[in-house]
């Protein structure tokens, strides 16, 4: 295949590097792919939000895509009057078959005193055809009593599954952040969440505007305690979390798993945190409460996850010489391998392949410093791409000695690369590099691609 024949050769050089495109070239704003999925099914764009340096997100005030041949330009979705403050359009990813975008909106009522914040956003869709047409995903009732399939706070990076049929993310919650401000212990957790289009939600409108209709039903599906008893699985934050194969992960018996892998927070048993590697299996139906309480939760509690929802640890890095996972987890399109950030033996950070039905893990990069970066599987299961030494570096999955299997793509630059992105047919990567302007201190981030299909 293109991927294998990139792989041959183990020593770069200058003429052996990609060409890198600049594809975004307006100096007056940044241009962020937030480390989604950006690309569009037919891979021609490539969707970014424009936050700023000091609103973030909530400084974001459109969402737009390039046309990564012509440099084209379109706005998807624009908040005319949006400040620092909020509202805000940000952290993008395109359905993997459709032509829509999802990305996170802050609440619309935003001021200073109360901008935009983890617990106050929500998704929003929008078909690259209709711009400026929002389609709410995620409902959000933060008046009691609570609805099922509704949340209550603000969910982040959302990430299509591979089939286009479910949106998984992060979640903090709006009632547990109120209940942390009157009692002062961390109830403000971040967890995991899902949704899909399988049932209806109706949610009442309030008088401050909090509350958010939306067209999909959602439930949290991880469990987290402000307090994890030492040296047991139970978790303080989800985080990093990502979708398993293009419909789950396969099962002894063959059958299909749909699952989330994320990172959370144990205690070791001395009480220090540890991020360790986590897949939580979902069932079909998300409407059906759990052992743990109501779906929608209480005024002291989280939503709880959905019957069928099951949370189960894959790594136990606590009593190792250098503990702890990190990276955002990804895994192959067949399911079958879960891809994460952890130290070797000699303390540098590399990244590590386990199965979803756990086991021993595989240390698959073999660099003599810190891996920058989690992987960006290839299509055929075969590759991973990341970043290492301000590079960006393509890796066989095989049993060859590594200096055969790893190869530079990019020159080694001042300025380190990020927000790597690989597009639906495995023939070009996009990413992130921020540029000068005008040869001044400012700087404001571009997009730039390469293409694997040619070594030149």
């Amino acid at each position: 295949m293109l991927i294998g024949l990139l792989i041959l050769g183990s020593c770069a050089t200058p003429e052996s590097y990609l060409k890198e495109i600049q594809v975004t070239n307006d100096n007056a704003k940044n241009h962020d792919l937030d480390n989604n999925d950006n690309f569009s099914p037919d891979g021609r764009w490539l969707v970014y939000d424009t936050r700023t340096s000091l609103g973030g997100i909530g400084g974001s005030p459109s969402v737009e895509r390039v046309n990564i041949e012509t440099k084209a330009i379109e706005v998807l979705f624009e908040i005319p009057d949006n400040t620092e403050f909020g509202p805000g359009a940000g952290a993008a990813s395109y359905h993997p078959i459709e032509n829509k975008v999802i990305f996170i909106h802050g609440l619309p009522i935003c001021t200073e005193k109360n901008p935009y914040q983890q617990w106050r956003r929500s998704g929003v869709i929008v078909n690259d055809n209709q711009p400026n047409v929002a389609i709410n995903m995620d409902a959000r009732d933060v008046t009691f009593p609570f609805t099922p399939g509704a949340l209550r706070g603000g969910t982040h990076r959302h990430e299509w599954s591979r089939d286009g049929k479910w949106v998984g993310y992060t979640y903090n919650d709006a009632i547990m952040k109120k209940l942390e401000d009157s009692t002062g212990i961390k109830w403000n957790l971040r967890t995991v969440a899902v949704s899909n289009q399988q049932h209806t939600v109706i949610v009442d409108k309030d008088e401050a505007g909090e509350n958010v209709a939306g067209t999909w039903y959602s439930a949290v599906v991880v469990r987290v305690v402000p307090d994890p008893k030492p040296g047991s699985d139970e978790i303080s934050n989800a985080a990093t979390d990502s979708w398993i194969g293009t419909n789950g992960y396969p099962k002894p018996d063959g059958s299909m798993q749909i699952a989330r892998a994320f990172i959370g927070k144990v205690n070791d048993k001395d009480g220090k945190t540890v991020d360790e590697l986590f897949v939580v299996d979902i069932p079909d139906s998300i409407n059906v409460p759990g052992e743990y309480g109501p779906l929608e939760g209480t005024e002291t509690s989280f939503p709880m996850p959905p019957k069928g929802t099951f949370q189960r640890r894959l790594t136990y890095t606590a009593d190792s010489q250098f503990p702890g996972c990190g990276g955002v987890v990804r895994s192959s399109f067949d399911g079958k391998q879960i891809s994460y950030l952890a130290r070797d033996a000699k303390g540098v950070q590399q990244i590590f392949l386990i199965s979803p039905l756990g086991g021993e893990p595989v240390q698959v990069t073999e660099h003599n410093s810190d891996v920058q970066s989690g992987a960006r599987w290839s299509p055929e299961n075969q590759s991973i791409a990341y970043i290492w030494d301000n590079s960006i570096v393509l890796c066989e999955i095989s049993d060859q000695p590594f200096e055969k299997r790893a190869k530079r793509l990019t020159a080694k630059t001042t300025d380190t690369p990020s927000n790597l992105v690989w597009s639906n047919d495995g023939r070009t990567m996009a990413f992130n590099r921020t540029v000068s302007v005008d040869g001044k201190s400012d700087q404001k981030k571009q997009i730039f691609v390469i293409n694997l299909a040619t070594n030149k």
